[in-house]
């Protein structure tokens, strides 16, 4: 399938260091976004650390027999180990972790991981819908019919993650397979944008404007429109069809 696609990241109008990083692969093998926190210093190194082990991991090992399932998971895994290590040998560091979405296009079928609170979505057609599901307490409570949607959006919990790269309980990455099809367009992001802006505002955005550049500069000019609170990562990837290459 032949992909156009873009990133960016804004660092918000009330924080004063953006912890988020993402990663486009320069082929459109793989695109990470990933969201620090623990500290200035510490968010920002937990993220870095993430995206470079992912990246690390995947290229190295993109052209093995390894199943893609397990090469996903091994390679967040990795992240996690690399962030740990970080942690030991910089205790002023050790409450950092970082969340992680992360989306490959290997063999014929495309598949996904994340852990924490940043989002993988797809819109097909008119309709968008979230793929991955929150790895947060309230999300939790949200499945289980203890608070509704209209509660959890302004729950204080709302931020408390349930699972983060960072952690030495870290035993098992949740990884999928991804349906794709002509037309699909995914977009990775940090809680930076879904914080701020609704999923009905984020289709209206990505169903408006073709271009990813434009749109991704759009979705993230809407989220700084309503409060701006947070860094905001989005990362937009178009599928356009079969390429000769595939």
């Amino acid at each position: 399938m032949k992909r156009l696609f873009t990133g960016m990241t804004d660092t918000g109008l009330v924080r004063s260091v953006n912890q988020d990083a993402y990663y486009i692969d320069p082929d459109g093998h793989f695109f990470v976004v990933a969201d620090g926190m623990g500290g200035h210093a510490g968010g920002q190194e937990a993220s870095r650390l993430a995206i470079e082990a992912i990246r690390g991991y995947l290229d190295a090992h993109w052209d093995s027999t390894t199943p893609s399932q397990d090469l996903l998971e091994k390679a967040l895994l990795e992240a996690n180990y690399a962030i740990l290590e970080d942690q030991r040998q910089n205790p002023e560091r050790s409450d950092m972790g970082t969340t992680a979405v992360v989306v490959i296009f290997r063999d014929e079928q495309p598949m996904c991981a994340h852990i924490g609170d940043s989002r993988l979505y797809r819109l097909r057609g008119a309709k968008l819908e979230q793929i991955t599901e929150d790895h947060t307490w309230v999300a939790r409570a949200m499945r289980l019919g203890e608070i509704t949607p209209d509660q959890a959006r302004n729950h204080p919990l709302r931020h408390v993650l349930a699972q983060c790269l960072g952690r030495d309980d870290l035993r098992q990455i949740e990884v999928g397979s991804l349906n794709v099809q002509p037309g699909d367009r995914l977009l990775l992001c940090s809680d930076g944008l879904t914080e701020e802006l609704s999923d009905q505002l984020i289709a209206n955005q990505l169903k408006s404007i073709q271009a990813c550049e434009k749109a991704a500069a759009a979705l993230i000019d809407a989220a700084k429109d309503h409060g701006g609170r947070d860094n905001i990562t989005v990362v937009i990837v178009a599928i356009e069809g079969l390429s000769r290459n595939e």
